[in-house]
């Protein structure tokens, strides 16, 4: 068991709420980020969860704004202390092909998805270095790795995060703090229930699993490389994908 404190942003999605939960129970100190906890429900978000017997707390902060997330972060650490793991997992997209795509939809994809990692990262990696611990978990996605139609803000998004992810651990490696990415394939969440299912088949057809993964599968593999001994593991990508895309 660990009392490290964990900030998960975006943590209330359908990855991020079993992130929270898998590290809760390990003993971490989880908060989740959100955007407008009104709209979000995310008092009866956390009121569920404590129903399960997890104790997770959270904070508003749009992670695309870089004062935005100085000031969470110094929150943050006052009201929890200092910031051992992050999992930077917010995300959203804007799907089109780039020939019909606004300005908008590729700003908005990279500065929630891209510089957000940045602008939570800058903020608390000075705190890590000084402790010599952190663990930074990036989630990255396997459309990050292959492209895919429809998606080049993500995917750009998605493949620049783990560019990041590389550089960081090459900074970080001697002061104890790791980086690590992992890439999710076709997960089954709200947002995947969504798809018709005419679509959702042709999907599964593709994976050779033969299924959508779950999201405690993700949350398995952020929960491994945040241990403290996992130390040795920095710079990797782990895909978890049911052998969609498969590489070395």
């Amino acid at each position: 068991m660990t009392n490290r404190v964990a900030l998960v942003t975006g943590g209330n999605g359908g990855i991020g709420t079993e992130v929270c939960k898998y590290l809760a129970a390990l003993g971490y100190r989880v908060v989740s980020t959100c955007v407008n906890a009104e709209k979000e429900n995310v008092r009866g978000w956390q009121e569920g969860l404590r129903a399960e017997g997890y104790d997770v707390a959270w904070v508003e902060c749009d992670v695309s704004d870089y004062d935005a997330c100085g000031a969470m972060a110094e929150q943050v650490q006052a009201e929890h202390g200092n910031v051992d793991i992050l999992v930077n997992l917010a995300g959203i997209t804007r799907d089109a092909f780039i020939h019909k795509m606004g300005k908008g939809d590729w700003d908005a994809v990279v500065n929630v998805n891209l510089n957000s990692a940045f602008n939570v990262t800058r903020h608390l990696i000075d705190g890590m270095r000084e402790r010599g611990f952190g663990r930074v978990v990036n989630i990255s996605s396997v459309n990050g790795q292959t492209g895919q139609f429809g998606q080049t803000n993500y995917s750009a998004a998605k493949a620049g995060l783990h560019g990041f992810t590389m550089a960081l651990a090459k900074e970080g490696a001697r002061k104890g703090i790791t980086a690590n990415t992992v890439s999710p394939g076709y997960i089954d969440t709200s947002m995947t229930a969504a798809i018709p299912q005419e679509v959702r088949d042709q999907i599964i057809a593709q994976v050779p699993a033969g299924r959508m993964g779950r999201p405690e599968e993700i949350a398995r593999v952020v929960a491994f490389l945040a241990a403290d001994d996992s130390e040795y593991i920095n710079g990797a990508n782990i895909p978890v994908n049911g052998a969609l895309f498969t590489s070395f």
